[in-house]
């Protein structure tokens, strides 16, 4: 069942190139659609710009499309939201596909899902107009403790967190979407099974972040590749909100693996990141200190190889502590790949190197230099740096 005719007449009286004041009885009219939606429906947006102030919900439906004439032609602006955090918020369902329009400017998160088996992000672009700032919303796609997620062809802007995140999720792909203007680019958090290729993470604070967090319901995520992407000057300075994890992330990152396992980082353009085109850290990297007693805070079973880093100098930033002290080391010849060395003693033979089965691994990469920071020695990064890549030279 489609309910275009009754949508199309219903949002015709705001279907101009400007947006004009949103009317509560056409919300309503929408909200009603999105409860009323058989399971197998399609409610279908035209084309044109629609100014709401009330999340739209979609509660406990199954094999439910929504559908829009476009990404730029059908616009859903939020800019005057009154009511909720959402722009669109999609909870206990399966199979649900939203596709083709632009959505804007919601007070918190553009899209949520949460509890959804089954779900499909396609051409669609999520984002916060204007220049970055940390008012704008945490997140531009946000799928959470969800199962078979696709992200496909999507565009993420201006997000003051990750303008596309997948948290506490299994079995996701993301793919040839494109991720600008954020302070994370893409980020895949405590989820397992996922795979990023062939996206653009360009001029954010950081391209890709892979994390494993504490204090949250799912304490594991791993299994994940990053390949064929291109994850270039993501320069842009840090507009996180104070207190957010990702406001430690040092302007200038361009992929950052924290505390996390089984991830593989291949065949990827890394390209003119000024401060850390690649990043293998522990949590205790932010200095925060840990009370989830099942949380592991340690990487292991890290695979970068086969990448493509740029030439030339970089300049570190000094307006955060992790930048500043890679300037300090290194000054403008910061190794591309870099390695926090801070070792779960168990993990550890007689020898000082990591056990089978918890490796750090690095090979192949042009441009590929490298070095383990020691921070594990003689408090925070007093420690003798190392640029041995023996150690690390190994596959899995």
């Amino acid at each position: 069942m489609i309910f275009r005719n009754t949508l199309y007449s219903a949002l015709a009286i705001l279907a101009f190139n400007s947006p004009l004041p949103a009317q509560p009885e056409l919300e309503k009219h929408l909200q009603t659609l999105l409860i009323m939606a058989e399971d197998g429906s399609t409610v279908e947006f035209p084309e044109g710009t629609f100014t709401l102030s009330n999340t739209l919900w979609l509660d406990a439906k199954k094999n439910v499309t929504i559908r829009g004439a476009g990404q730029g032609k059908t616009v859903l602006s939020f800019k005057n939201q009154k009511q909720g955090a959402e722009g669109i918020k999609v909870t206990n369902a399966q199979n649900i596909v939203l596709e083709h329009f632009t959505i804007e400017d919601s007070k918190g998160d553009l899209i949520k899902t949460q509890q959804v088996q089954g779900l499909i992000f396609r051409d669609i672009t999520a984002q916060w107009t204007g220049e970055p700032k940390a008012s704008n919303g945490s997140y531009a796609l946000y799928p959470v403790q969800c199962k078979n997620v696709h992200i496909e062809r999507c565009t993420a802007i201006g997000a003051s967190d990750a303008g596309i995140y997948v948290g506490q999720s299994d079995s996701v792909w993301v793919s040839g979407c494109t991720a600008k203007s954020n302070v994370a680019g893409i980020e895949i958090e405590n989820t397992t099974h996922a795979w990023v290729w062939k996206n653009k993470a360009f001029d954010n604070t950081g391209g890709i972040l892979i994390f494993d967090l504490p204090d949250l319901p799912k304490k594991r995520g791993g299994h994940v590749k990053v390949y064929d992407n291109l994850v270039t000057r993501n320069n842009l300075r840090n507009f996180a909100p104070k207190g957010n994890i990702v406001g430690k992330v040092p302007t200038g990152t361009g992929i950052m693996i924290l505390a996390t396992n089984d991830v593989e980082v291949f065949n990827n353009k890394i390209w003119d990141n000024k401060t850390a085109s690649t990043a293998i850290v522990s949590y205790f990297i932010a200095e925060t200190p840990i009370k989830d007693k099942d949380y592991n805070p340690y990487p292991s079973r890290i695979f970068i190889h086969d990448n493509i880093y740029s030439m030339g100098k970089r300049m570190p930033t000094w307006k955060n502590k992790l930048g500043f002290i890679f300037w300090w080391k290194f000054g403008q010849k910061v190794p591309h790949i870099l390695y926090d060395g801070i070792q779960n003693p168990a993990w550890v033979n007689e020898k000082g190197e990591l056990k089978s089965g918890y490796e750090i691994c690095i090979r192949n990469n042009e441009n590929g230099t490298f070095a383990n920071i020691r921070a594990d020695k003689l408090g925070l990064f007093k420690g003798k740096i190392s640029k041995r890549t023996t150690p690390y030279d190994c596959e899995f």
